[in-house]
């Protein structure tokens, strides 16, 4: 029989910690302990950083800004979203984001719990060579996310 999901507290500065080279994110919630519900990341990135456009096949993704500020790239739309912004993005939307010009901070969402293994196998292949666009690609690919815009200069 399966476990009941318990309640559970991730303090400050706690979860476990993945270190992607130009950036780290703390997983503060995964699908093993949300019952597959959600997945939360708490993510510290440098001024300028982002991904490149994409697509997730699997789940829904939100945002909330904690420090900082960051543009968002909605479908067609560009939106600066300071501190306190809250970003929500339905299952197969084009998206992305840019760090605005100080190192900033935000929570990432997945709805139903994901992308923990696609985070944690970059970080992996970081840690062992200098990725190319189609290894990044590659892993996208395996975590059914969909790389659609051009490459990043700065997101790994």
């Amino acid at each position: 029989m399966a476990e009941e999901p318990r309640a559970f507290v991730v303090m400050p500065g706690q979860g476990r910690l993945l270190d992607l080279g130009g950036f780290e994110m703390r997983v503060k919630a995964d699908g093993g302990n949300t019952d597959g519900v959600v997945s939360v990341l708490e993510a510290t990135e440098p001024p300028g950083f982002g991904p490149p456009i994409h697509v997730h096949h699997d789940a829904a993704e939100a945002f909330y800004v904690l420090e900082g500020e960051y543009v968002m790239y909605l479908e067609d739309r560009e939106v600066m979203c300071p501190a306190g912004s809250f970003i929500f993005i339905p299952q197969g939307a084009r998206h992305g984001f840019r760090v605005g010009e100080v190192r900033s901070r935000k929570l990432n969402f997945y709805f139903p719990a994901s992308m923990i293994g696609y985070f944690d196998e970059l970080a992996a292949t970081l840690l062992q060579q200098a990725a190319s666009d189609e290894q990044l690609a590659g892993i996208a690919e395996a975590h059914a996310m969909e790389i659609v815009g051009p490459p990043s200069e700065r997101y790994v």
